[in-house]
């Protein structure tokens, strides 16, 4: 069963039985109670929704889908076309729209897609929002428009300017130092929409050396679209070959971002926030917030700043919530995701790119060295994959009881926490899995961590 409803949206393979996986029925079914959910919200409003997706092969045919569904139940669509997840979350608040919908199954690979649901903020959606959806597919209580009162859909491709102009724009993006630096970059696009937006985004930013790996839009991923280092293997190579300052690699949806160092090794995509954030308060003190599963490096940074570090339950919508409730000048998740707050409440690569150059340019150093300037811990991060008969929760619940005598949080699944390390294990709201991360100032020993645990849990399943 490859078909996942959330909180956050509907996602699943392509093709298939209806209610199994993503078949045009379900996909419907879906745009079709988050319109009728809009319509009970704003019940005096002429409604408008943006969308917008990646490059996807099934993008197309998803987006024509959706955008009828909606117009049938005569709400207006904006269409920014081939897109990314925050140009569409910038786009509904600039264009007063009631809600959007962002085509993209982001990191799965390209037999994937997904419907990710935003509110009026361009933020996604609040758990009761997203379960009302889920719980109104199921009934199909929709009520469709008479013909005089259908939807329209306009295409709209103005967002991809507007986008980079508001990351040239933030007053932490440092345009003359970066310029002056004369960055050479490679640039790993894995044949989706950053293949459209970085490029132009790095020539307004000053960086005129660009060497383009899988620049086309055509959704036929080169290789994992996953931005981890079993996966950036070209992007290492090319950046040697052609002597580049760095590597920058993104996710289909151009919401996760990671780096390869001037000597071909990663950067390590947890420490894409930890730069951004020991950038953003040195200029200005504050609070940083990442989720549970993130690195330890970020607290150390924002105490080495002066500030403070609070953690969240998994999932960009809790980290938002925090970030808000404690006023954070910087957030977001170890997996590349970095949240600027007066830019907006998402994950955003497009100003997380102008901020880490910024501070790559202001330091004067290699990635090597800067790298080599913040703490250094391993994060191992593993899966165990799903069958439809495991209680999730039982399993859990024997991990917490089998470690009572440390000091264990149940926020969000299960996290333990160690004198030199931790370990988190929780569902995936995304696929079939179980994720264990272990964290330790040790490799081997963050290795040795994650698989202890993954025996105790294949134990308890078996």
């Amino acid at each position: 069963m490859t078909l996942i409803k959330s909180i956050s949206g509907i996602r699943g393979t392509i093709g298939g039985a209806v209610g199994d996986n993503l078949t045009p029925i379900d996909i419907v079914r879906f745009a079709a109670a988050y319109g009728e959910v809009l319509r009970r919200t704003y019940p005096n409003d002429k409604l408008k929704v943006v969308i917008g997706r990646d490059a996807r092969i099934s993008g197309e045919m998803v987006g024509n889908l959706v955008s009828s569904t909606l117009n049938g139940l005569g709400i207006d669509v904006t269409d920014l076309g081939l897109s990314t997840t925050p140009t569409v979350e910038i786009a509904v608040p600039d264009l007063n729209a009631n809600g959007g919908i962002i085509l993209t199954a982001s990191h799965n690979p390209e037999q994937w897609n997904a419907l990710k649901l935003l509110d009026n903020k361009g933020e996604f959606l609040s758990a009761e929002a997203g379960q009302e959806i889920i719980d109104l597919a199921e009934s199909e209580d929709f009520h469709f428009a008479d013909v005089n009162e259908l939807g329209t859909t306009v295409s709209d491709n103005s967002f991809l300017q507007k986008h980079i102009d508001a990351v040239l724009n933030h007053p932490l993006v440092n345009r003359e130092a970066i310029k002056k630096s004369n960055f050479k970059v490679a640039l790993d696009s894995v044949n989706s929409t950053g293949g459209l937006f970085l490029p132009p985004l790095l020539k307004a930013l000053g960086v005129n050396q660009v060497v383009e790996l899988y620049s086309e839009p055509t959704g036929r991923f080169p290789h994992n679209p996953e931005p981890l280092p079993e996966h950036l293997t070209d992007l290492s190579e090319a950046v040697k070959e052609h002597g580049c300052h760095l590597g920058i690699t993104v996710d289909p949806d151009v919401d996760r971002l990671a780096f390869v160092r001037e000597d071909g090794l990663v950067f390590g995509e947890e420490y894409t926030l930890v730069a951004v954030a020991d950038y953003v308060l040195s200029k200005q003190k504050g609070v940083a917030v990442s989720n549970l599963s993130s690195t330890r490096a970020l607290r150390d940074v924002a105490e080495k700043n002066g500030g403070i570090h609070f953690a969240s339950a998994v999932g960009e919508v809790n980290v938002v919530a925090m970030m808000k409730e404690k006023k954070a000048a910087i957030g977001g998740e170890g997996n590349g995701g970095v949240i600027v707050p007066d830019f907006h409440y998402g994950r955003d690569a497009l100003i997380g790119i102008g901020l880490f150059l910024s501070h790559l340019a202001e330091t004067g150093k290699s990635m090597s060295e800067l790298r080599d300037s913040y703490p250094s811990y391993f994060i191992s991060k593993n899966k165990i994959q799903l069958t439809p008969e495991i209680d999730v929760d039982d399993i859990l619940d024997k991990v917490a009881e089998a470690y009572k005598n440390e000091a264990v949080n149940r926020i969000d699944g299960v996290k333990i926490d160690f004198e030199d390390g931790w370990v988190h294990l929780r569902k995936s709201n995304t696929e079939p899995i179980i994720r264990v991360y272990a964290e330790h100032k040790s490799e081997p020993e963050a290795i040795q961590l994650a698989e202890a645990i993954i025996g105790r849990v294949k134990a308890i399943i078996s």
